[in-house]
């Protein structure tokens, strides 16, 4: 509910949990920090502990050591939708929309490139000063793997396209994909270079954890309303309450939760499945790649090795569900796709079974632009992840701590330049429309 005249926003649900995400399932299980339990003074209240938040967090203590910040976390690090994320801190666009590449094309080639490495930036400069492992961020790269004559043309027009843009990247045939990945059911592949896999559940823990006061992270402390006093704002929390000068709201869809980009957003969920352990001998390639599909909306696949044995993941299904949740019949019906898919591209995996399955929200925008930017009076929005959570969403925590503390940047430049989310057609119009919409594609995209 939304009380502009009071200023005074209450949060109409909270974030519900899409089942055990295989990546927080195979982690130690996490001891989370304290829930806020008084009343506490900061310059900043960060609403959201997923990628945006925690990467506005970070980026507002390397601008301002001496800025207090108080993160809250609905829930426990990672076991939100950052935690049931693929994984690629990706580089470079999926594809280029223009197929003759024009300036206005190449011109958004450019802020999104730009948009994303500043994302994988922060990641890496994180990684170095924590000493993380390849297990958890990974800087090999992607490729994109198609599986019909509709992909390989598909991928042959991007690499003309990345070419064009001076961007390092490699087409490889049916034979050389199929000596990485073990399946001979891939017909080409192209490699990028500048993608960073991360393992996501530990990297948001870690991210998370390596927070240092005055910075404050409250898990399983949900901001239940925040409203004006005076000149400053009262978030409220079930125990406690934080009174802030500057507020980030860094969690995504749940923006409309509390009346904000009302009618902007489509809540959209996607589905994961990871297999239970198996013998690397029975499966030939690489012990460890990530792969996008060549069309949109395809099947995304990852293999993780382990001290174990190797697993697979399979994601793929998108659905529509304004209600920012979904139940398990959902997940299982996902599962049964998955499950197909993995069949197709792994015959002689056959009797390895799926042991985690999980759904995850995203919130998209019909213009395929963030909801992003002051809102209201010291109220920013780093939310509107489109879909690719763990580069769009830390690049936008990223832009709002700095925008939140006047810095100005390239990165700030280009959210300056992008539009704002545009208004969707009333109801029902708008989940005929989504549902038809995700069907059509999911049907475009064939075995992909």
């Amino acid at each position: 509910m939304r009380e502009a005249a009071k200023n005074v926003f209450v949060a109409s649900r909270l974030p519900k949990r899409a089942g055990v995400s295989g990546w927080v399932a195979t982690l130690p299980p996490r001891t989370p920090r304290p829930a806020l339990g008084e009343a506490v003074s900061v310059d900043v209240a960060i609403i959201g502990g997923g990628f945006a938040g925690l990467s506005a967090a970070h980026r507002l203590s390397r601008l301002d050591p001496t800025v207090r910040v108080a993160v809250l976390e609905a829930g426990i690090i990672s076991e939100g939708p950052a935690g049931a994320n693929s994984g690629f801190i990706i580089d470079l666009p999926h594809e280029v929309s223009s197929d003759d590449f024009s300036g206005e094309s190449e011109g958004k080639f450019r802020d999104s490139v730009l948009l994303q490495r500043s994302a994988i930036a922060l990641a890496t400069e994180l990684a170095a000063e924590n000493g993380w492992g390849k297990e958890l961020f990974d800087p090999c790269g992607r490729y994109s793997i198609a599986m019909s004559a509709e992909g390989d043309k598909h991928l042959e027009a991007y690499s003309q396209q990345l070419a064009k843009m001076g961007e390092a990247h490699r087409l490889l045939k049916g034979q050389e994909i199929e000596a990485v990945t073990g399946s001979k059911a891939f017909t080409s592949g192209l490699f990028s270079p500048g993608t960073v896999i991360i393992q996501p559940a530990a990297y948001v823990r870690g991210v998370a954890d390596c927070l240092k006061e005055p910075v404050r992270l409250f898990e399983q402390t949900p901001a239940l309303s925040f409203e004006r006093s005076g000149d400053s704002w009262l978030v409220k929390t079930p125990k406690g309450s934080v009174r802030a000068g500057k507020i980030i709201m860094a969690n995504n869809g749940h923006a409309e939760s509390f009346g904000f980009f009302r009618r902007r957003l489509l809540h959209v969920f996607t589905y994961a499945s990871m297999t239970e352990e198996f013998d690397p001998a029975r499966l030939g390639g690489e012990r460890k790649w990530a792969a996008t599909p060549a069309l949109p909306m395809g099947t995304t696949v990852r293999r993780i090795n382990t001290a174990g044995g190797d697993r697979i993941l399979v994601r793929s299904r998108y659905s529509y569900n304004p209600n920012i949740e979904i139940g398990d019949s959902a997940i299982r019906s996902a599962g049964r796709l998955h499950d197909g898919k993995f069949a197709h591209r792994f015959p002689g995996l056959a009797g390895v079974g799926m042991q985690y399955r999980w759904g995850g929200a995203m919130a998209l925008t019909h213009n395929h632009v963030p909801a992003f930017g002051e809102i209201e009076r010291g109220v920013f929005a780093a939310c509107g992840c489109n879909g690719l959570g763990a580069s769009n969403s830390t690049a936008a925590g990223i832009a709002a701590a700095e925008r939140l503390l006047g810095h100005d940047s390239e990165l700030g430049r280009v959210y300056s330049r992008l539009a704002a989310p545009v208004l969707l057609p009333p109801q029902p119009l708008t989940t005929i429309g989504a549902k038809i919409h995700l069907a059509y594609r999911e049907w475009q995209a064939g075995t992909e």
